[in-house]
């Protein structure tokens, strides 16, 4: 009965995890599509990072979720440093708003694909980036936690994304 519980305890935490990171793709999807390429260029207040970069710097962070969870290399890894290392106005050359767009929507596919294939006991296991030593000290140092903060992450970078009207 014991183990029946905690399957089912875990269940429920990676359900409650997906839905809340599900919620905030389709919110993010909601503002994107509402702006059109022209607004993705404007900045989201005087001096601050355009919308393109925003974009960009998401589809790089979510990209490198692959790796850290374990599941393959980075899809995208030309995104890295533009949209990573170098702040948006370093004058490197973005792809358009267009081509960022159809990146978007293909890796959300893609991370949806690979993260259903994870099971129940594979979310709890560490991440690449602890080591065993701590996550023997950390053990939510797991993959379910990168999704956990990639939804803050997500959720931050969605305020600032619809100061672009």
């Amino acid at each position: 009965m014991q183990t029946e519980t905690i399957h089912a305890a875990t269940a429920t935490m990676i359900k409650m995890t997906f839905d809340r990171w599900n919620t905030q793709l389709d919110n993010f999807d909601k503002a994107l599509n509402s702006f059109t390429d022209e607004q993705l260029k404007k900045e989201i207040a005087p001096g601050k990072n355009t919308g393109i970069y925003l974009l960009g710097h998401l589809i790089a962070v979510h990209d490198h979720m692959l790796p850290l969870i374990g599941i393959s290399e980075k899809k995208y890894p030309e995104l890295t440093k533009p949209f990573l290392e170098l702040p948006d106005k370093s004058g490197a050359d973005f792809p358009s708003a267009q081509a960022l767009r159809e990146l978007w929507k293909n890796q959300k596919a893609h991370l949806h694909e690979v993260f259903n294939q994870l099971t129940p006991e594979q979310w709890f296991k560490k991440h690449t980036a602890a080591s065993d030593e701590d996550f023997v000290k950390e053990p939510h140092r797991n993959k379910l936690n990168i999704i956990v903060t990639r939804t803050s992450h997500l959720s931050y970078h969605l305020g600032q994304f619809i100061l672009l009207k």
